[in-house]
């Protein structure tokens, strides 16, 4: 990110900042070292929670703008030239869905090495080894990941100067999943804020507001979409869930004969008041700008207008921890090494230990792998017998 500096005094000879490569943190050593702890807390993640793509996940990959869906359909509109003259094999988007976990995770270790901030690499390592580290790998096939993904590579299109490139890239998320609208999209828009001038950054997040809503609007299928294309998919191998697809026939109103939104808040409220609290103390020590301080808390809470939305609440506190991750490491990169007080290091700490009380249930009634010899022997035995690569029964 962009750090103001001090120009040196009249009369006062400047004094020499050492490059990256004259610091000690930089050395291959320190490197190599590093990479071998990210990996290890990646390994503890992965063995926590990886399973294969669920069938709802797959499902929803598979579903396509040519056969009559009007929403999340970028994803199934690229892979069908491949998946359709195959008969939609699994194996197509069991390796579409690992690719991108995989591209994720080495973006965040990438990240992790790369700093020479102590906190910023705690904050991946905490990210990591807490449930939200499991929760991650368990996600593995969820559209959540493409749209990070997504919003990383955004966000590098956007550090280089090339704004149409990166707004073009997250219009594009919107058409995976409309939830970009409150997850990752206030993230490139904060992002935006701090680096384009105001008119600027509203004409980059334009494009992605007025084709979220056309795709809001519009219903999510054609009429009978849905059930031509769950017939073509019986006909195959395709481990179908028909009630994913069910749900492009299904209004809003519909879909709260299935969940309570005011139980979804209730579950999520302490979670949001906890980094809303916990990041305004942080903001107020540091002396930040009130404006970009209201602005990174909105985008970091952002995802609680998930609980109207849908009846995933573990997911959509894992997605309101995440924006909370992304935008404190914002704020860690405004600082020097050394310029975040033991206070604020401890703000960052007492909000990520509290989130990790938050009971991240898995679906479909997997749960986490226990880190001791039982699990380790569990997990083995499925390995070598192959029952861990068995399409999954949900």
């Amino acid at each position: 990110m962009l750090l103001k500096s001090t120009p040196p005094q009249q009369n006062t000879p400047p004094v020499p900042v050492p490059s990256a490569r004259d610091t000690p943190e930089s050395t291959p050593t320190w490197s190599r070292r590093m990479a071998v702890l990210m990996l290890g807390c990646v390994a503890v993640a992965a063995y926590t929670g990886l399973r294969m793509p669920s069938r709802w996940a797959v499902t929803l990959q598979a579903v396509s703008l040519q056969d009559g869906f009007h929403r999340r359909f970028l994803v199934g509109s690229v892979l069908r030239p491949f998946a359709a003259p195959t008969g939609y094999p699994y194996e197509l988007y069991v390796a579409v869905s690992f690719v991108v976990l995989a591209a994720l995770v080495t973006v965040l270790a990438t990240l992790a090495v790369r700093t020479r901030k102590p906190l910023q690499r705690l904050l991946v390592i905490a990210f990591l080894l807490l449930p939200t580290g499991g929760y991650l790998f368990h996600e593995i096939g969820y559209f959540d990941q493409f749209l990070y993904l997504g919003l990383f590579g955004a966000l590098w299109l956007l550090f280089r100067g090339k704004w149409i490139a990166a707004s073009v890239t997250m219009a594009a998320m919107v058409l995976i999943h409309e939830i970009t609208l409150v997850t990752v999209l206030p993230l490139f828009f904060l992002v935006a804020m701090r680096e384009l001038p105001v008119r600027r950054a509203l004409m980059a997040i334009a494009p992605t507001v007025v084709l979220g809503l056309m795709v809001l609007i519009v219903p999510g299928s054609e009429s009978g979409a849905p059930a031509r294309f769950e017939r073509i998919l019986i006909g195959t191998d395709f481990p179908l869930r028909p009630d994913a697809l069910a749900l492009f026939g299904r209004t809003q109103s519909d879909s709260y004969d299935y969940f309570d939104p005011w139980d979804i808040f209730v579950y999520l409220w302490p979670l949001m008041a906890l980094a809303a609290v916990g990041m305004l103390v942080f903001a107020r020590m540091g002396r930040r700008p009130m404006r970009l301080t209201a602005l990174s808390i909105a985008a970091a809470i952002a995802p609680m207008a998930l609980s109207v939305g849908g009846w995933d609440q573990e997911r959509w506190a894992f997605l309101l921890i995440a924006n909370v991750c992304v935008v404190l490491w914002l704020w860690l990169d405004d600082h020097g090494t050394h310029e975040v007080t033991t206070a604020q290091a401890g703000i960052i700490l007492a909000v990520l230990l509290v989130a990790s009380h938050v009971p991240l249930t898995f679906f479909d009634g997997y749960v986490p792998r226990p880190l001791t010899g039982e699990g380790l022997d569990v997990l083995w035995h499925e390995l070598r017998s192959g029952v861990f690569f068995d399409t999954p029964r949900r």
